[in-house]
Order: C-alpha cells, then sequence, then structure tokens
C-alpha cells in the first residue's frame, strides 16, 4: 500500500484545529484598527475574504495596554475590544474559515505617545534599541525603556492569560503567542537585551522563563491544543541579537515540549537551513514555515516534510483567494505596498477575485 504524497492541499491537524490544506494566512499588521484599539467592519470583511486559508493567524493584538507599539494596531485589553473581534470571527467562520488571534507586547519597540500617560516603554533590561517608532506625528527614534520589576512581569503573564480567554470567548479558534521579531518575550530571550541577574536573566533557562510563564498562562486558559507559538530566530528586525541561537532556542523549545502546543511557527530564512533543521528535530507539534516562499517552494518543503504547512503574507494581502490561484496555476495579483498601513479600504479589501478578473 503506498501513501499519497503530502502536498499544500494535503489536510492537517494541529492540536484541536483542523485544518483543510496547508496553505495559511500568516499575520501581519494593517493598521485599520481605531485610537481606542477597535476592529471594525473593514477588518471582518478583510478576513471574511481570505477565509478559504487553511487557517488565518491575525494581525498582531495587544493584551495590555503597555503591549501597543504601532498606531491604530488592535488590542485584547477589555470586553469592547473583545466584542468588535467577534464581530470579525463570526464573519470568518460564516465563510467557512478559522482564525487564531495572535497576541503581542512590544515592549521597548514602542514609544510614550502610544502608551497610558505617555508612560516609558518597558522592557527586560535598560537597553535603547536603535531604529524609531512609527507614529501619526511620523518617525519618532526609540528611546530608553525602563526595566521591569519581577512583580511587573507576572502582572503582563496574568495579562496574557487574560487576553487568551477573551480570545476563545471572542470567537478565535485558538492563540499565538509572539515571541519573536525583536518584541517582548523576544527581548527576554536575547543576550543582547537581556542583562538581568535574576531569574529571567543570564543562562538561556532563564532567558527563556518570561516565554514559557507567558505559555503556560495561555494554556491554563484556553489549552494546549488550541495555542502555538512564534520564534524568529536569527531575526535582527529591531535591533534584536542574541550570542547563540542554538543554545537560547533549542534551550526553550526543550522546555516546552511538556507543554504539548498545537504548533509553532518559524522563518527559517532568518534561521538559517542548519539551524531550522535542528530546532525542528525538538518539536513535536505542527511546524508552521514561512517569509518569503512561493507556491513551488511551499509544495517543496511540505512534500520533503521540512514543514507542515506554509504561511504566505504578502501575496495574501493581494490575492485573498491565494490557495484557490495555486489550486489552478493562476496568476497572482501584485500587493501594493504603499496601502499597507495607509488605513481605509484602499489595498485592504478591494483586490480583486479570480472569477471577477475573468468575468471582466
Amino acid at each position: 500500500m503506498t501513501t499519497a504524497p503530502i502536498t499544500l492541499h494535503t489536510p492537517l491537524a494541529a492540536g484541536r484545529l483542523h485544518l483543510p490544506h496547508r496553505v495559511l494566512m500568516a499575520p501581519m499588521t494593517r493598521s485599520r484598527a481605531d485610537d481606542d484599539g477597535l476592529v471594525g467592519p473593514l477588518t471582518a470583511a478583510y478576513y471574511a475574504q481570505r477565509a478559504g486559508a487553511g487557517l488565518i493567524l491575525s494581525e498582531a493584538i495587544y493584551p495590555e495596554p503597555m503591549g501597543r507599539g504601532y498606531v491604530r494596531t488592535p488590542g485584547l485589553t477589555d470586553e469592547r475590544q473583545a466584542a468588535a473581534w467577534r464581530v470579525v470571527t463570526d464573519a470568518v467562520h460564516r465563510a467557512g474559515g478559522r482564525i487564531v488571534a495572535q497576541l503581542m507586547h512590544a515592549g521597548r519597540i514602542s514609544d510614550p505617545s502610544l502608551l497610558p500617560g505617555g508612560a516609558t516603554p518597558v522592557a527586560p533590561s535598560a537597553v535603547r534599541p536603535a531604529g524609531a517608532t512609527f507614529t501619526d506625528a511620523g518617525m519618532r527614534p526609540h528611546i530608553t525603556p525602563r526595566a521591569l520589576s519581577a512583580a511587573e512581569i507576572g502582572a503582563i503573564v496574568a495579562s496574557f492569560g487574560a487576553a487568551a480567554r477573551r480570545a476563545i470567548a471572542a470567537g478565535f479558534d485558538g492563540v499565538e503567542l509572539h515571541a519573536g521579531a525583536g518584541y517582548l518575550p523576544m527581548q527576554f530571550l536575547s543576550t543582547g537585551s537581556n542583562l538581568r541577574s535574576d531569574r529571567y536573566g543570564g543562562p538561556a533557562i532563564n532567558r527563556a522563563r518570561f516565554t514559557l510563564e507567558l505559555l503556560e498562562a495561555i494554556v491554563a486558559a484556553v489549552g494546549a491544543d488550541r495555542v502555538g507559538l512564534k520564534l524568529t530566530p536569527g531575526m535582527v528586525f529591531n535591533d534584536i541579537a542574541d550570542a547563540d541561537l542554538l543554545d537560547t532556542y533549542g534551550t526553550l523549545i526543550d522546555a516546552l515540549r511538556p507543554l504539548r502546543l498545537a504548533f509553532l511557527e518559524m522563518a527559517p530564512g532568518a534561521a538559517g537551513l542548519g539551524l531550522h533543521e535542528a530546532l525542528r528535530e525538538r518539536f513535536d507539534g505542527a511546524w508552521f514555515a514561512g517569509v518569503g516562499f512561493d507556491r513551488a517552494q511551499g509544495e517543496a518543503w511540505v512534500a520533503q516534510g521540512r514543514a507542515d504547512a506554509i504561511l504566505y503574507g504578502q501575496a495574501f494581502i493581494a490575492n485573498p483567494d491565494l490557495p484557490r490561484r495555486f489550486a489552478l496555476g493562476a496568476p497572482l495579483n501584485n500587493a501594493d505596498q504603499d496601502s499597507f498601513y495607509a488605513g481605509g479600504a484602499r489595498g485592504y479589501i478591494d483586490y480583486p477575485l479570480l472569477d471577477a478578473e475573468v468575468s471582466a
């Protein structure tokens, strides 16, 4: 008896998530929330148009007000924000899709103009990152953050658990912790930004503690079989650096294995193929790879077992019906990068579907 080859169109189980195929929509900030962190009808339409994805991973959502890092990004800090997300998840489910909430705390990658009372951004240590924050007043250079106390760390952990509960109550099918791209969990993980000497600093297992505590809080709130983790080892975005990636991330993945998470998302290009393969061997759940894949590369990776599913970003922005286009070998629309964070409907919900193009 022969086994059918695995393709992008083969169904996949990731914990309790049952995906009809392996073409997934990557989490992407689009800056369409209002100043109160509320999503609206445009966001519901945007995600519903893309409900044909095997799984939608939402844009980054801040779990508590100090976690906000960019203008017009959404939150899950209270019941009002959760109710706004319910309109989105209902629209996705009516269209036959599945959607996971990605929770992200920006940490030092923020600006007082975005935080309650003009507060100073927080971090594991008072290490100022290079770069700037995008605000309505333009780009503002990052400032030196304030180091978190142990008690404040505990409060942030609790906020993630509370936000995860709100996510499920709002209709999301699962929750992903964003622990990459230079944001707060990665700031704790990385030797260049974590100079602490307490139980959250020093050896890799201590630097991993914050991420592990966040995962434990989320798992306790919603169950491990609908929880995922995003990692970006090797990515230098947001001025992040680590002296030993294999030690840091191998230690983290070994320590989280008993949690039995549903999936782990990683960007292999940043890590390098060798590190990607070494880390994949240490994780038991579904493995999602993303950033820079085209259809042929994605097919090759799932066929070779290098990943269980592939995340597509800009291709999904410009092609709401991307899985169908892949299945038919149809041409793709090009993404308008100028509209990625511009607000409004243009470049958000106005990309044509394949049938509309054929009939035009």
